[in-house]
């Protein structure tokens, strides 16, 4: 049995990457698994697998975390049995462009501020409160080392991740005095859909960010998380920087000569 039998966890962005992944290692820890992503079909997809890997349920539904009254009922209007909610996995976020600030376009800016800070916010808003009253909950944030070192032609997306380091940072001092924990999960390269989302669709410009190199995989990092999760309910882990043994930080990486 593991130690998250009967628990429910919320994942948001869970229909691909970490996300999927992180729905897979709850799912083998018998949790109750609450799946948030714009692409329903594929959740439903996923759904008989994680009940095969071991999850104790799966409700998933579509949600655009961008659009806070879509959020807030979302949340309000689950239904009795998925409200108490034990684990929220704000990992929903992305990257638009990879231009230099003053080349940047506007609409790309406004999607990662409206996904990666303005989305943590709103399903933050809408789940927190909840654990509060119940004394119980535990939240964990995707970061990443892009939020402790911004590098050329990434500053906003850098931006919005500095932004998540310090909400996370935030809502654990607001927490305090409550069982509620708070963890930011801040990963350095991870081979998912991350770049061709950046380059919108071009296989071969993402396939050059991975070229030559180990990234971490998604699977690596929900370990992490699944790991930070089951620690006693009196530790909290604040934060979790990994790479892979390839890449220092958000700037220096050891691409193999092959």
């Amino acid at each position: 049995m593991g130690k998250l039998q009967g628990k429910t966890v919320f994942i948001t962005g869970a229909s691909a990457g970490i996300g999927a992944a992180c729905a897979q290692a709850f799912a083998q820890e018998g949790a109750r698994l609450l799946l948030a992503a714009r692409r329903i079909d594929r959740l439903n997809e996923m759904t008989p697998g994680l009940k095969q890997a071991g999850a104790a349920d799966v409700h998933a539904f579509a949600l655009d975390v961008q659009q806070n009254a879509a959020v807030t009922s979302a949340v309000e209007n689950l239904p009795e049995e998925w409200k108490r909610i034990d684990v929220l996995v704000n990992n929903a976020g992305l990257s638009r462009g990879l231009d230099k600030l003053y080349a940047g376009h506007t609409e790309d800016w406004d999607e990662m501020i409206d996904t990666n800070v303005k989305g943590l916010l709103y399903v933050t808003r809408a789940v927190v409160p909840g654990m509060v009253e119940r004394g119980s909950g535990h939240v964990i944030n995707m970061g990443s080392t892009a939020g402790e070192m911004t590098y050329p032609s990434g500053a906003v997306y850098c931006a919005t991740k500095a932004a998540e380091r310090a909400i996370n940072d935030g809502l654990r001092q607001d927490l305090l005095g409550t069982p509620v924990r708070v963890t930011s999960i801040d990963p350095g390269m991870v081979e998912t859909d991350f770049s061709l989302v950046r380059f919108r669709g071009d296989d071969e410009r993402a396939a050059k960010v991975y070229q030559n190199i180990t990234p971490l995989s998604p699977a690596d990092v929900a370990d992490a998380i699944v790991w930070t999760a089951t620690r006693p309910s009196h530790v909290n882990i604040a934060r979790v920087s990994m790479t892979s043994i390839d890449q220092a930080n958000s700037m220096m990486f050891n691409r193999k000569q092959r």
